[in-house]
C-alpha cells in the first residue's frame, strides 16, 4: 500500500470499521463515511453521506485513490435500495479515478455445495438476485471502463463487534453463558466462515493489486466445519461447557415470519445452512502469500471480545441473564454492514 494514498470507506458498520482500523494501522489517510457520520476511531476523517444520492457520494469521495463499498441496507430494505446504494459508489469511483473494491457474499450463486468464483450468479431467491445484479453491473462497469473495479467475497463471518451474523449476538452470549444455541439449519452440515479481519485485510490487498482486478476473488476463510464442532471447539477454548444447540424448526420460523419480517427474509436462505456450504479459496491462495488467521486465535479474540460485553452472562448467575431463550430472527440476519 502506497502511504501518500486517500482511502474512503462506504460504511460504518462492523467491516466498514475494521478496514479503517487496519488502514490507519498502516499509516494510510483513510475517510469514514456513513449516513450520520458518526466515529469513534481515532485518525479517521468523517464524513456524513446519502449514497443512494450519487452527488452526495461523488462529495463524500474527493481526493480517493481507493473506495470500499461495505455498506449494505437493513435486510428488509435489499431489494429495494442495494443497488442504488452501490451505483452511488459507482458514480464516486468513475469521477474520482479510484480503484472500487466491492464486499459482497455468496448468496448470488444460489447454490449449496463447494463454490468457486467461476459459477454462474444464478440465484432464484430475492437477495441473491439482488446480490447477482449487482455484481453483474460492477464487472460490466470495469469491462466497459467506467472504473476500475473487484470485489471479495466472504462466507457468514464473525468476530470482535460482529452483531448481526448467524455467529453473531444469538451465539457467542448463549455459548459462553452455557444456555442454549437456537441455530437455523442443519448443526452436522459442513460450513464455512470468514473472520471479520482476514475479510478486511483481504480487501486491502484487492486494492492494492492491479493484477487483481475486474474480477471476484473469494477471500481466506477457515476451514470449513460442522456448527456443532465448531461450537465445541469454542466452548473448549473458552473453558465452558459442551454447548447446547437446538434446531430451529423451519415451521416454527415461518410462524414467527408473520409478524416478524427478518425471520421471513431468513426463509429463503435455508439451503445454505441445511447442506454443506463451503467456499473455496484456491484462486487467492495462488494469487496472494496471506493465510487465514489461526483459528484458535480468531476464536480467542471473538470471545475476548464478547466477554467485554454486558450481553454475556456468568455460567453461574442465572438471576438475571441478558439472552432471552426466544430466537432474536433479526439478529439471525446475515455478514452486512449497514449505512451508519
Amino acid at each position: 500500500m502506497k502511504m501518500n494514498t486517500t482511502h474512503v470507506v462506504f460504511g460504518a458498520g462492523p467491516l466498514g470499521r475494521e478496514v479503517t482500523r487496519q488502514l490507519l494501522e498502516a499509516g494510510a489517510t483513510v475517510r469514514l463515511v456513513s449516513r450520520s457520520g458518526s466515529n469513534d476511531l481515532p485518525g479517521a476523517e468523517s464524513v456524513a453521506a446519502d449514497l443512494i444520492d450519487p452527488a452526495s457520494a461523488i462529495s463524500a469521495a474527493r481526493g480517493a485513490d481507493v473506495i470500499y463499498f461495505c455498506a449494505a441496507p437493513a435486510y428488509t430494505e435489499w431489494a429495494r435500495t442495494f443497488m442504488a446504494l452501490q451505483e452511488g459508489a459507482i458514480a464516486a469511483a468513475r469521477q474520482t479515478g479510484a480503484v472500487l473494491v466491492v464486499a459482497e457474499n455468496l448468496y448470488g450463486y444460489g447454490v449449496a455445495g463447494e463454490l468457486f468464483e467461476t459459477m454462474p450468479l444464478s440465484a432464484a431467491t430475492s437477495k441473491g438476485g439482488v446480490r447477482a445484479r449487482m455484481s453483474h453491473r460492477l464487472f460490466e462497469a470495469h469491462r466497459g471502463e467506467e472504473i476500475r473495479a473487484v470485489s471479495g467475497r466472504a462466507s457468514d463471518f464473525f468476530g470482535p463487534e460482529v452483531k448481526q451474523s448467524a455467529l453473531g449476538d444469538r451465539f457467542w452470549p448463549e455459548l459462553l453463558s452455557g444456555r442454549t444455541i437456537n441455530w437455523f439449519g442443519n448443526p452436522d452440515a459442513l460450513h464455512s466462515f470468514t473472520y471479520l479481519p482476514d475479510f478486511a485485510r483481504a480487501l486491502i490487498n484487492l486494492g492494492a493489486r492491479a493484477e487483481a482486478l475486474g474480477r471476484p476473488w473469494h477471500v481466506p476463510s477457515l476451514l470449513p466445519m460442522p456448527l456443532r464442532a465448531f461450537a465445541a471447539h469454542a466452548a473448549k477454548i473458552a473453558g465452558v461447557g459442551d454447548p447446547k444447540i437446538r434446531r430451529t424448526p423451519r415451521a416454527i420460523l415461518r410462524a414467527i415470519s408473520l409478524f416478524n419480517r427478518d425471520a421471513g427474509e431468513l426463509l429463503e436462505m435455508e439451503y445454505s445452512f441445511v447442506r454443506d456450504f463451503v467456499i473455496r479459496d484456491d484462486d487467492w491462495r495462488a494469487a496472494f502469500d496471506v493465510e487465514p488467521t489461526n483459528m484458535e486465535a480468531a476464536i480467542e479474540a471473538t470471545i475476548e471480545a464478547w466477554r467485554g460485553s454486558r450481553r454475556v452472562t456468568h455460567p453461574l448467575n442465572t438471576s438475571n441473564q441478558a439472552v432471552s431463550d426466544t430466537p432474536s430472527f433479526a439478529a439471525l440476519r446475515r455478514n452486512e454492514d449497514v449505512k451508519s
